[in-house]
């Protein structure tokens, strides 16, 4: 698939990742973690992005890997979602939301862009297998 050899190369992925890691920031705050069940959906929605696109990018076939990216997106909507959510509880100040939004949007671009170039392009030649003796 394009030429990738490893997930980590897929700048989708790479963002997708970065979101994560800003998530786990916030869900390790005492008073973000007393709200369960927010943390458990912001975790997972957070999980799925980078998940999926490594998931899909496995899996083989630009429209198989495709699907995979679309989950991802609508996974990285549902975390920009929560970060309304916590903003609107006071969990985030405006200045920590814009911040998580701008980061969270450059992975919704570059995985819709992940999307565009799949869907565009044609799966690769598979390589012939030997034959067993």
């Amino acid at each position: 698939m394009a030429g990738w050899k490893d997930i980590r190369e897929i700048a989708a992925w790479r963002h997708s990742r970065e979101v994560k890691k800003r998530v786990d920031e916030i869900l390790q705050r005492p008073e973000v973690r007393r709200k369960y069940k927010f943390c458990d959906q912001l975790s997972d929605a957070a999980r799925s992005a980078p998940s999926n696109i490594a998931e899909g990018f496995g899996r083989g076939g630009n429209k198989v890997f495709a699907n995979y990216a679309r989950i991802a997106k609508g996974s990285l909507i549902e975390v920009l979602n929560h970060i309304i959510d916590a903003c609107d509880q006071d969990l985030l100040t405006e200045s920590e939301f814009l911040d998580r939004q701008r980061e969270i949007l450059k992975a919704v671009k570059t995985t819709v862009g992940l999307i565009e170039h799949l869907e565009t392009h044609p799966d690769p030649p598979r390589k012939p297998r030997k034959p067993t003796s």
